[in-house]
Parts: structure tokens; C-alpha cells; sequence
């Protein structure tokens, strides 16, 4: 037996030789043209209502111009972006990394706290709502929650001062200024701005979080370096309000600019602070050697040195100028190293002037002062138990180390050249023995005096070049194209729009269709008869719009009645022999069209002038003779029970042929299978066989029960009626195995009720007498076939 395919589509559209017929397809998809139309219809609407009340979106651009002279920033670089921020003395940025700083969620999250935009203003006019930025009303969080939740306030204004509030659960008439705690938000209040005119209206205000609205607005603006050959960065926001767009973008510029200025200014400013303590404890030690230095001259009345001591001076003057140098190096770096560990002030910005030139040095020193001012300016919303901040710690401690370790070596290093400098400043001031005892103690004097006044110049020195590197200090950027809104929205675009609601119209019931059939269980195709069974189909039936059931007698120039015709001269090739006048109707199911067969083959029969006998021999459900308006009191169960019922007694004729008559089934019988096993049916159909030209048996479907086959030892021909739609694919392999096994004589399918665009004959089948009334579409679509 043969197995059914697991998808025979009503859409195979393949020849005979495996080819895809394209055209056979399309015109199975252009006969649901009205779902195309529908759809494209329906769709295009949607696209107009959308992009007349979908806010429009405009694209802001600007170019900022990064004063560095590294564009591309080399591969091994391992400084982060917030680092080369602050790398005024030492450091580098290049304009890759200005683009990830451009990027830094903390960047917006500065300007969202700053403008306020977790709150966004909406006007109602109609259907559409439009982000208003001169607002005539404010909304002001006094105390918000920990976490804000998305929110949507509605504010109808009903008076001069009197509005009435909705959001949530929370509906109530306040007045301005007047608090009110708000679910999800925190305790607010709604003020009026001054900046518009309010009048009655509606007013709707969206709250968020600022994490919620930073997240938004960084995924609206995109930085990048279009042309790698220059130093300019191109920034760009889509936004529904282009004036606010530009603000918001100007904002970001501004606030990216002001940073690196300001911690520019940070670390001068530490330095400086710095500077001027020390200086303020070496002026007061300096002051005190001069004093001593100066009493000791006028209580030793030493006005003038002996030639000796001028000569001592002079040779020793190079050494004590070179121990100056190393002693005032290793105090400042004993006051740095102090400086780092001083627990108190560790967490605060190095004094960057104060250091050496090395690069290694001046490295560290950059990457330290930028995570210090990185920490300080995220504890404005974080806490020190933060993730984020133990991580800036651990990296802020290994730099501290790093530098601590630094310092020590160039601290160890000045020590060994001091204590050597002092070994032959001792070799040559111990060849002035003969210099007498007071001059030697001022000579003592005045190298302790030349050491302070070294210092103190150095001080002076580095407090000038930080007071003049702040004063020229210049941002790392500047913009050289302001913000500016383009003239026409990005979106919606009408013309994509409507493309696209086209294409989704040709979609959606392209993929319908393709759907139903694949869901499709029943036969619609003759291809899905012909796959799943080798039996011929010897007669295909139209389907019957009206509800006439005798439609060869009463339309006998119908389509379905020529199909009747063809049907009588197909049978003719299987009863050849006078002997063979039975014919067998069955099918998988009930509801097929079994009755609705025997009537109309009967009566095309009787109109050739051949004697034909109905009988209605489906004794659990007859529905034959009532289809015919004939009385089912007496027929076939009483001829089979009751030997006193003669043949005469049973058999009717019918008015709508004087050559047709009916056997019914008679009353139903307990036992049907039984009953048709009587003794007396083989009797019954014998002497039929002798009074008509053709008997057909309208029998039980042979898919539920086994009455059928219990006829089919009469029958010399079985129409096995296969319904479109309503026969179950998988209930072919029925007809197959019984065509396979030669259980029914003379096997054929007789297909009912079709509809012939469906079924693959073509289009327009089955016209030929009848007057049809065609659409100007179906027209063109027929000159399209060919």
C-alpha cells in the first residue's frame, strides 16, 4: 500500500518532470487576490495613522576638534580614556580614546542630572502627543526615591491654579506648589515655569530613572572618527524636539570640554596648596638662620673675613651649592613620601610640579591623580562599599605603591650624592685649620642659610610655573561646528513606510495562505489523490451551489450534468458484458455525496433510456429516499424479515423519470450487517438483475462499518466518492488498500463537489452552456494563463 506524503499542498505547483511551474504559483496566489488587496489596504492605513501621529525624529550633528597630535592611538596603550583625561603633565590623548570618553555613561549621566531630562514633557493635542521643551509647567522631585520607576503623570489644567493629577492609582485635584506623594517617584510637586502661556489643556509627563534615561539617550547619540587622517570627532543625537536635541548635545560637548579643564585645574590647584605650606614652614626657617646668622656677626663683631676664610669660601661654595640641590630634593621627597602616607591625605590629588622629569615617573603620577578625581566624582552618586569604587581603590593603592617605590629610589639616590658631597665638602673645609673658631662656626652658618635659601627659591620657582601652566591651561577640545538640527526628520519616512506596509500587505497573506495549506488535512487537489492511491478516478463532479438535488433533471445543460454524462460513458468501459448492471456507491465518511451520486447517475442513466433501480442500502443512516420525497415504511429490512414481501412490494417509482425507481431501506433494523447477510439478498438481487438495466446501491461508508464490503460481492463496479474538503487525506489509503487487495470489483473514485480553481483543472473549467457573469479582474487573469 502505498504511504501518503506528509505535505500534499493545494501549493505544489511542480510538472510532471519536477519542475517548478512559477506561473501556476503566482495564479494560485492571485486567486485570493481580495486577501492581497485586504491587506495591502489595511496595512496602508496603519502606515498613514503611524506616521501621522508618531512623533517625528531629527538628526542633530556637530564636530569637535581634539588638540593632540596622536590620532590613532597606538594598540599597546593601556591607559584608559578617564586616565588620559587627566594627563596634563606627562600624559597623552588620542582621539580614540576622546571618542570612549565621549561615550562614558558618567559623561551623560551628568548632563541628564544637570537638565532634568528623566523628565520629559508631553502635549496632547487629539490623538497625537508632541515633547514640548518651554514647558508652562514643571514637575520638581523634592524627595525621590531610591529607585524611580517609569511613570506617567497626567496633568489636566482646569483652572488658573487648579489641576487635576493622574498617575497609577493616584488621581487627585492639587494646586501648584502644593506636595503630594507620587507612587514609584517620591514626594513632587508641579509648578508653573513662566516660560509659556498656560491655558486649559492637557499635559503629559513622563518620569524615569536617571540610570533608565542616560541608557536611552546614549543609545540616540553616536561618536566616531570618520577621516583617520585628522583630529576631529563627529558627534550626532536623534531627537524629537530639535532645539532641546541640540541643547542636550551642546550640553554633552560643554561638559566634556569643562572636565579636562577642570582637572587640569584640580591637580594646579594641589600642587599649589601644596607649595604654599612648605614654603610657609621654609620662609620661617630660613628667617631664623638669617637671625642667627646675623647675631652671631654683631655679638662677634665680625664685619670682614680674613683672606684665608674668603679663599676656604670660595673653593667650598661649588660643593655646598650641589649638597643645596640634593638636600632640597631629598626634603621634598621625604614631604612627598610622607604625603602618600599619610592616611589622611592619600586619597587626595599628587602634586604633580613637584615631580621629577622622568616619564616613567610623570606615567604613574597621571594615572593616579585621574583615578583620584575619577573617585571623587563618582561618590557624587555611589558609596564606598560600591564595586565600581573598591575597583578604582585597588587600582588607586597599586599606583600609590608604584609611585611610594619610585620616590623611595630617588630619595635613596639623592642621600648617596649628599653623603658624598658632604664627605669632600668635610676633606675641603678640614684643610682651614688655621681658620680661627668664629669664623668657622658662621662659615657653618652660612651653609645652613644657603641650604634653606635654595629651597625656598626652588619653591618659589615651581609656585610660578604652576600659577602660569593654570593660566594656560587649555581644554583638550573645542568645537568647531555647534550643534546643529537637520531641516527634515529621519522618521518616520513616509515613502518607506508605505513601502513597507506594501510588502507586509504581500506578506501576511502569502504566509496565510501557505499556512492553511500546510494545516490543510483534507483532499483539495487532484494531485493529493493521485499521490496517495494508484485507483483511476473515472468521474469528477462540480460543485452544486444550489440546493437542488435533482440537478440533471432540472438543469440539464449544467456543467455537473455533462459531468454525469461523462461519468455514464466512462462506466461504460467497465460493464461491457449485459450480465453486469450493479453498481456499488461508497466513501470514507458520511456527508460525501453518496445519495446526491446515485440520484443524478440514476437519472442520467434513465435518460438514455435505461431502466434503473435505486436501492437505499445504508440501513444505519438512510438519507436516499428522503432526498427523493418517498415514504421509507416499507422496503428493504421488511423484504429481508418478512417472506410475504414481494419484490412488487418494495420497489417505487419515482416522478422525476418514469425509468427510475427506488428500493429504501425500510425500517432501521437492530441488526444491519446481518441484515444484508440474509438469506433472501442474494435472491433479492438476483431477480432485480432480470427487471432493470442497472441497480445502484447507495451503501454505508465502508471507512466507519463493514456493510459495503458485504455488498461488494454484487456489485460489478464501485464508485469509491472521494468529497474535495471534506475526505481526510490519510482516508485515501482506504481506497488504495482496497484497490490493492481486489477486495471491490472494478474499483474507481469518483470525485464530488469541486471547485475546479482549487482542484487544478484551471480556471474557468466547466462554463461551456452556461451563462456566467466574470469579473473584469478574473478576465484579465484568464488572458494572463494564456
Amino acid at each position: 500500500m502505498n504511504s501518503i506524503p506528509e505535505q500534499n499542498l493545494d501549493f505544489r505547483a511542480e510538472d510532471e518532470d519536477g519542475t517548478i511551474d512559477i506561473r501556476k504559483i503566482i495564479l494560485k496566489l492571485l486567486d485570493n487576490w481580495y486577501l492581497y488587496l485586504g491587506a495591502v489596504l489595511i496595512s496602508l492605513i496603519i502606515a498613514y495613522f503611524y506616521s501621522k501621529y508618531t512623533p517625528p525624529i531629527y538628526q542633530i550633528s556637530s564636530k569637535v576638534l581634539v588638540n593632540s597630535s596622536d590620532k590613532g592611538g597606538s594598540p599597546g596603550a593601556q591607559s584608559s580614556a578617564l586616565m588620559d583625561l587627566g594627563g596634563i603633565m606627562g600624559g597623552k590623548s588620542s582621539v580614540d580614546n576622546e571618542v570612549e570618553i565621549l561615550r562614558t555613561r558618567f559623561l551623560m549621566e551628568q548632563v541628564v542630572r544637570q537638565m532634568e531630562l528623566n523628565i520629559v514633557y508631553q502635549e496632547q493635542v487629539g490623538f497625537k502627543k508632541r515633547e514640548i521643551y518651554q514647558t508652562p509647567i514643571k514637575l520638581s522631585i523634592t524627595k525621590a526615591l531610591d529607585t524611580i520607576s517609569q511613570t506617567l503623570v497626567t496633568v489636566d489644567v482646569t483652572g488658573s491654579n487648579t489641576l487635576k493629577v493622574s498617575a497609577n492609582d493616584f488621581e487627585k485635584e492639587i494646586r501648584f506648589n502644593q506636595e503630594f506623594s507620587l507612587k514609584g517617584v517620591g514626594v513632587v510637586k508641579l509648578m508653573p515655569t513662566g516660560l509659556a502661556k498656560l491655558g486649559k489643556g492637557k499635559f503629559l509627563i513622563h518620569v524615569s530613572s536617571i540610570d533608565d534615561r542616560v541608557a536611552e539617550l546614549q543609545g540616540k547619540m553616536t561618536v566616531g572618527v570618520t577621516n583617520k587622517q585628522v583630529t576631529i570627532m563627529d558627534l550626532g543625537l536623534s531627537y524629537p524636539h530639535p532645539r532641546k536635541g541640540e541643547d542636550i548635545l551642546r550640553a554633552v560637548i560643554n561638559r566634556y570640554i569643562s572636565s579636562s579643564l577642570e582637572e587640569k585645574n584640580i591637580i594646579a590647584d594641589s600642587t599649589t596648596t601644596f607649595i604654599q605650606k612648605r614654603l610657609s614652614i621654609i620662609s620661617g626657617e630660613l628667617g631664623d638662620v638669617e637671625d642667627k646668622q646675623e647675631r652671631f656677626k654683631q655679638n662677634n663683631k665680625l664685619t670682614d673675613m680674613s683672606e684665608q676664610s674668603k679663599l676656604l669660601v670660595q673653593s667650598t661654595s661649588e660643593f655646598r651649592n650641589e649638597l643645596a640641590k640634593a638636600e632640597t630634593q631629598i626634603t621634598v621627597l621625604s614631604e612627598l613620601e610622607g604625603y602618600l602616607k599619610d592616611e589622611n591625605k592619600n586619597k587626595r590629588v599628587f602634586p604633580a610640579s613637584l615631580l621629577s622629569s622622568d616619564m616613567v615617573f610623570s606615567g604613574i603620577m597621571s594615572q593616579y591623580n585621574s583615578l583620584l578625581i575619577e573617585r571623587d566624582k563618582r561618590l557624587l552618586s555611589d558609596t564606598e562599599e560600591s564595586p565600581f569604587i573598591k575597583n578604582i581603590d585597588e587600582q588607586i593603592s597599586g599606583l600609590r605603591a608604584g609611585l611610594l617605590s619610585n620616590i623611595q629610589s630617588s630619595k635613596n639616590s639623592y642621600i648617596i650624592t649628599r653623603d658624598k658631597l658632604r664627605s669632600q665638602l668635610n676633606q675641603v673645609e678640614g684643610r682651614g685649620e688655621q681658620v680661627p673658631q668664629i669664623e668657622k662656626d658662621y662659615l657653618k652658618l652660612a651653609r645652613n642659610q644657603q641650604i634653606k635659601q635654595e629651597l625656598y627659591i626652588f619653591l618659589m620657582q615651581k609656585a610660578e610655573e604652576t600659577a602660569i601652566s593654570k593660566t594656560s591651561n587649555l581644554a583638550i577640545a573645542k568645537t568647531i561646528d555647534p550643534p546643529k538640527s537637520a531641516i527634515a526628520p529621519i522618521s518616520p519616512k513616509q515613502n518607506t513606510i508605505y513601502l513597507i506596509a506594501i510588502v507586509i500587505g504581500l506578506i501576511i497573506p502569502t504566509v496565510f495562505i501557505i499556512l492553511i495549506n500546510l494545516l490543510n488535512t483534507t483532499v483539495s487537489t487532484k494531485e493529493d489523490i493521485t499521490s496517495a492511491t494508484i485507483t483511476p478516478i473515472i468521474g469528477e463532479i462540480n460543485h452544486n451551489s444550489s440546493t437542488d438535488n435533482l440537478i440533471v433533471a432540472h438543469q440539464g445543460r449544467s456543467a455537473i450534468s455533462e459531468q454525469f454524462r461523462a461519468l455514464r460513458t466512462n462506466l461504460s468501459f467497465y460493464l461491457k458484458n449485459p450480465n453486469q448492471k450493479v453498481i456499488l456507491l461508497t466513501s470514507s465518511a458520511s456527508g460525501e455525496g453518496k445519495s446526491f451520486t446515485a440520484i443524478n447517475l440514476g437519472n442520467i442513466l434513465a435518460l438514455a433510456g435505461k431502466k434503473v433501480l435505486l436501492m437505499e442500502l445504508d440501513l444505519r443512516k438512510p438519507g436516499l429516499s428522503a432526498k427523493l420525497g418517498v415514504a421509507n415504511i416499507t422496503g428493504f429490512s421488511n423484504y429481508t424479515i418478512d417472506p410475504s414481501v414481494k419484490i412488487q412490494h418494495i420497489t417505487k417509482p419515482l416522478a422525476i423519470n418514469p425509468n427510475m425507481f427506488i428500493i429504501s431501506s425500510g425500517p432501521l433494523p437492530p441488526n444491519p450487517a446481518e441484515t444484508i447477510m440474509s438469506e433472501h439478498t442474494d435472491n433479492l438481487i438476483a431477480q432485480l438483475k432480470e427487471q432493470f438495466d442497472y441497480i445502484i446501491m447507495d451503501a454505508p461508508p465502508v471507512g466507519i462499518i463493514t456493510d459495503a464490503q458485504l455488498l461488494a460481492k454484487y456489485a460489478d463496479v464501485t464508485l469509491y466518492i472521494v468529497r474535495q474538503k471534506v475526505t481526510q487525506k490519510n482516508q485515501l489509503s482506504i481506497v488504495d488498500q482496497l484497490y490493492r487487495t481486489n477486495r471491490m470489483n472494478n474499483l474507481g473514485i469518483v470525485v464530488n463537489d469541486i471547485v475546479p480553481k482549487d482542484y487544478g483543472y484551471g480556471y474557468g473549467y466547466g462554463s461551456y452552456g452556461e451563462n456566467e457573469t466574470k469579473s473584469t479582474f478574473m478576465s484579465l487573469l484568464k488572458k494572463f494563463k494564456g
